[in-house]
């Protein structure tokens, strides 16, 4: 019931997380950090059984961050991103496999490129220039097939964005009324305005 949203530009990378906590018909949530940074310029967004992506999430960034202490340097979104796949292959050959939809989005200062990764609970990956987990995916893909372009501006990009939450909020019968919006550059991570109802109704003013 969760929904991860991220996008590719030529800049930059911006994801989009739900903030919603719920568990059967209770929300206990609805502020949530549904992201981890697991270095300068890379964030990985976690969807999935509460208890899988939390422990999933942090095996992968405390590794991240071991690595980065016994070498002196950061792994590179696209090595970061084969070492969460092979771990989650891993599990998923074990006996207790972890049910996790991730995103991880960061910054190659090598290539001075954008990047971006989509990881299933199967342990498939591929690299998007948007992708998207949970129902509310389904009705964000259309906005973004149409009306995505590489060289969107961060204020365009944003908007973009506030598109594709009202359409997750108009279509999708499960209430998802914040969204927390991240961008990694070169500068690294930064977090935008929140897209919440009263944004929403903003733009459609």
């Amino acid at each position: 019931m969760e929904c991860l949203i991220g996008a590719q530009f030529n800049d930059f990378v911006m994801v989009a997380c739900d903030q919603t906590n719920a568990r059967s018909i209770m929300v206990m949530k609805s502020d949530m950090k549904k992201y981890l940074q697991l270095s300068d310029r890379l964030i990985m967004a976690v969807s999935g059984e509460s208890g899988d992506s939390s422990q999933f999430a942090e095996y992968v960034e405390k590794n991240i961050q071991l690595y980065k202490m016994r070498n002196g340097y950061e792994l590179s979104p696209s090595a970061a991103a084969s070492f969460t796949r092979r771990n989650l292959a891993d599990y998923l050959r074990s006996k207790t496999p972890y049910q996790v939809n991730m995103l991880l989005a960061g910054y190659d200062t090598e290539s001075n490129t954008p990047e971006l990764y989509t990881l299933d609970y199967l342990a498939s990956m591929i690299k998007p220039t948007y992708a998207s987990h949970g129902y509310g995916g389904f009705f964000a893909t259309t906005i973004l097939d149409r009306h995505h372009r590489p060289d969107m501006t961060r204020q365009q990009a944003y908007a973009l964005m506030v598109e594709c939450v009202k359409e997750v909020q108009k279509r999708l019968i499960i209430n998802l009324p914040n969204f927390s919006i991240t961008v990694i550059d070169k500068d690294g991570v930064k977090d935008m305005d929140p897209i919440t109802p009263s944004v929403v109704a903003n733009s459609a003013a």
